[in-house]
């Protein structure tokens, strides 16, 4: 009968203690952390999300999930200028209908947004949210997209060394369309700024974009081979490809600084 008695104690027990969550184990971790800074139009920030919608739609991005280990992904998507706001939480992906419902929660609300370019705080805040996430990923990727050089928050080189630190890769879309008030702000070779200052990781890469004509394909392509981990082809610029470039990595503060000292920028 005490053996009993010690029997029910210990199930009770255990029954009433908090059940520790189990972390989902995933193929990737991959925040799309996407620009909506000032240098950004209305019409820009719409064929972002709609060029995402397209992609995650596509039957190449569907089958580079199926080819994966475990057949699955965790994605998030956020917005990031200045500060970073969540568009869609992590969500895990392992269907057409996870892919489809995802991509019509970017398209459900679009707002414009004007505000500085932190790339050192939006690398900082992808690292934290996959540190704080319910999942484990074989591998975690930070998927980083803009328009122009950091010019706000820490340096951008030391943000990125910090993440890759971590064991997080850090892949680059550049927007070199020069439209609107975009044109401004402009940087020559804003992909080899990319490729010097705020990608790195093993296997780490580029795929400028210069016309938004050809951004959905960019999108598909460069989430085809960061699911599927595929070498990359004649349209990337690898990270291992050149020498590093000397370019400034603060060279986005000083064009910030100029600008504020002629137009009184705040």
């Amino acid at each position: 009968m005490q053996h009993l008695f010690r029997l029910f104690a210990i199930v009770l027990c255990a029954l009433s203690s908090p059940v520790l969550a189990q972390e989902q184990e995933v193929d990737l971790e991959l925040v799309l952390m996407v620009d909506v800074s000032r240098s950004m139009t209305e019409r820009e920030l719409e064929i972002q999300r709609r060029g995402y919608a397209e992609a995650l739609r596509s039957d190449d991005v569907f089958e580079a999930i199926q080819a994966g280990l475990l057949q699955n992904v965790a994605l998030t998507y956020i917005e990031w200028a200045g500060s970073q706001e969540i568009i869609v939480d992590w969500r895990l992906i392992s269907s057409r209908a996870d892919l489809d419902a995802f991509a019509d929660r970017l398209t459900s609300r679009l707002d414009p947004t004007l505000r500085r370019t932190s790339i050192s705080g939006a690398l900082a805040y992808g690292a934290s949210r996959i540190a704080s996430n319910d999942f484990r990923g074989l591998r975690q990727v930070i998927d980083i997209s803009g328009d122009g050089p950091n010019n706000q928050g820490v340096g951008v080189a030391a943000a990125r060394d910090a993440v890759l630190a971590q064991g997080i890769v850090i892949n680059g879309l550049p927007l070199m369309t020069q439209e609107g008030i975009g044109q401004a702000w402009h940087l020559d070779q804003l992909d080899v700024y990319y490729q010097n200052c705020v990608i790195g990781g093993p296997g780490a890469f580029v795929i400028p974009v210069v016309d938004w004509a050809d951004f959905a394909e960019a999108v598909r392509r460069k989430l085809v081979l960061e699911i599927a981990a595929r070498p990359s082809d004649g349209l990337l610029v690898p990270a291992q490809a050149r020498a590093r470039d000397p370019r400034d990595c603060f060279i986005g503060e000083k064009i910030w600084e100029e600008r504020r000292r002629i137009w009184g920028e705040p």
